[in-house]
């Protein structure tokens, strides 16, 4: 698959190792299936993904502690002078493709992609009963399962996974 075919919004998730999205998915499934049991607690955590950094902004920030830190010690070191653009190919590399070398680690140390967390924030709206035909649902694992499945409606490539 080349890069034109992948939507933006999945380019990360498919450029990450199958593993690492299992991981990331199951821990989403978890967080739902909790929530199906706590719905007390849907609040407090759609409050907490409105703060939860996501693989863009991990990167973007890596990325300019990087170029700035560089760029001063540059000024003592000289060969530090040629990271920011290593950076800044990196970024681009990134923007075309979904991936570069620091995604792997970042992806691995749990970090979402927009989509992703657009996915549990849908899902606990569905919990909450902002969707019809998840609130009437009892049993939690049932119900966090039509929960994801609300959230994924629209075609998300972990809908053949959660279902």
């Amino acid at each position: 698959m080349t890069t034109e075919t992948i939507p933006t919004e999945t380019r990360v998730i498919e450029q990450t190792a199958d593993h690492v999205n299992r991981a990331i998915r199951r821990q989403l499934e978890a967080n739902i299936y909790h929530y199906a049991r706590h719905p007390e607690q849907i609040d407090e955590r759609l409050r907490e993904l409105d703060h939860e950094w996501d693989v863009e902004r991990v990167l973007e920030t890596n990325a300019g502690v990087l170029t700035l830190s560089a760029m001063a010690l540059g000024l003592i070191f000289k060969p530090l002078r040629i990271l920011p653009a290593v950076v800044a190919g990196f970024l681009v590399q990134h923007a075309v493709q979904g991936w570069c070398p620091p995604v792997p680690v970042v992806r691995r140390m749990g970090v979402r992609t927009t989509y992703e967390i657009a996915l549990e924030r849908y899902a606990l709206k569905a919990l909450r009963g902002d969707f019809k035909g998840v609130e009437s649902e009892q049993d939690p694992c049932i119900k966090s399962a039509k929960a994801l499945a609300a959230a994924c409606a629209n075609g998300s490539p972990f809908q053949s996974d959660l279902l």
